[in-house]
């Protein structure tokens, strides 16, 4: 099967439902394919998280945190709000 991206667009559901059947769905764009819908085995599936806990890329200006000894809080509560207008 082959549908356009527009097609794609209005239709997910349908197409989705022809791949579960066991289809492979070509997807094109200006008339050139850009994407191929297959259905998915057993053996192939993975499972996916809902939420993404794997970094996105380096960032070498991300603050890191380290476990260790406590941080000291000593000095007080006034100066660590004074940078919240407290």
């Amino acid at each position: 099967m082959e549908t356009t991206a527009r097609e794609f667009n209005q239709n997910a559901s349908r197409i989705l439902a022809a791949a579960e059947r066991g289809e492979r769905i070509t997807v094109t764009k200006n008339g050139r394919p850009v994407a191929i819908l297959a259905p998915v085995s057993d053996e192939e599936a993975v499972p996916v998280s809902p939420y993404p806990t794997d970094p996105m890329g380096e960032d070498d200006e991300a603050p890191v945190f380290h476990s260790g000894s406590p941080a000291d809080w000593s000095a007080g509560r006034g100066t660590y709000l004074e940078g919240f207008g407290a």
